[in-house]
């Protein structure tokens, strides 16, 4: 009799793992079958939100299933992240987000609050661009030498703006400071939009941000663009040198926005999402947008966004320890 129970039990255990197979199994093969959130943790308007945007528009037309955008700034990144740590690995809460809030503000805390790899499922990289190095226009100089000593010439005497603490223009701007022996402090603001206008204003003298979002102004003769932080010209502005063109090396500082999940997410969906985010990037439309923004497709497999996510925060750590920039 207890034997019979025994394995009574031990049949009901084996049915119940197998259903559970079976109805994982079918909820990968029939991904989605339900509405999709996608957490941006930067305000609406931005280039994060606007990508966001657009591969959730394509993967709705694809999917024939709402795929909806929910902004949650806060804390450079940290508020979406958390949102997006503890969601269900169903494939159903996905982040799309920059490597300024997902990899650079963690390096600003002790202790961090996550691992930027190993706590989500990286997804692909959908592109990138470079930092733009941009000043007053009111600023008596047009080339990056001529800054640079004018920047000498007043030392500790200006100032440059960026859309917060440990975001990418900031690290790009300190980046500068160092190849050029410089001392031009740093003023965080809350965004893009208020960073651009204070250095159009007058009250920031510089700001490193990125071609497709400040050379309307350039072209407008609000902003002055010096100099790209590249490897190469970028093509919508191909009248603008590179950093490395001056002698100022290793100064390639780039931004990235690309899909995560949370962590444990199974392979299958995984893997379709990155097969989507491939399709997505290699669309005309979608492909004319990017690089009429000055950006770069990317579009990578999971193993190469993991690879290069590990060699950034190498990079990055290295710089935020020289400059000990520390969250405030």
């Amino acid at each position: 009799m207890v034997f019979i129970r025994k394995f009574t039990i031990c049949l009901a255990f084996i049915a119940c793992a197998l259903s559970n197979i079976h109805a994982h199994a079918q909820s990968a093969s029939s991904y989605p079958s339900r509405p999709i959130t996608v957490i941006v943790p930067f305000p609406p308007g931005g280039p994060t939100d606007s990508y966001a945007r657009l591969v959730a528009l394509k993967m709705q037309e694809r999917w024939g299933q709402p795929v909806v955008v929910e902004n949650k700034p806060g804390g450079t990144g940290i508020l979406g992240n958390n949102l997006v740590i503890k969601a269900p690995p169903n494939g159903y809460t996905l982040l799309f987000t920059s490597n300024s809030a997902h990899l650079i503000s963690a390096l600003l805390k002790n202790p961090k609050p996550y691992d930027s790899v190993k706590d989500f499922t990286p997804i692909s990289i959908a592109l990138k661009y470079p930092m733009y190095l941009l000043i007053n226009p009111n600023v008596p100089v047009k080339t990056v030498p001529e800054f640079i000593a004018y920047a000498k010439a007043n030392n500790g005497k200006l100032n440059y703006s960026s859309v917060g603490l440990g975001s990418g223009g900031h690290l790009a701007c300190e980046l500068f400071n160092i190849a050029a022996g410089t001392n031009i402090t740093h003023v965080p603001y809350k965004g893009a939009a208020p960073a651009q206008t204070s250095t159009i204003a007058g009250e920031t003298q510089m700001f490193c941000d990125s071609v497709g979002n400040s050379q309307p102004m350039v072209d407008a003769g609000k902003l002055r663009g010096l100099a790209t932080f590249s490897d190469k010209r970028v093509p919508t502005v191909e009248n603008v040198p590179t950093l490395g063109e001056f002698g100022l090396t290793g100064l390639s500082a780039y931004i990235w926005l690309g899909l995560l999940g949370p962590p444990g997410m199974p392979v299958d969906i995984s893997n379709k999402l990155n097969a989507e985010m491939l399709r997505i990037m290699a669309l005309p439309d979608v492909k004319e947008r990017v690089l009429k923004g000055g950006n770069e497709i990317v579009a990578n497999t999971q193993e190469q966004f993991i690879k290069d996510m590990g060699q950034e925060i190498e990079f990055w750590t290295k710089i935020i320890k020289q400059k000990n920039i520390k969250e405030d």
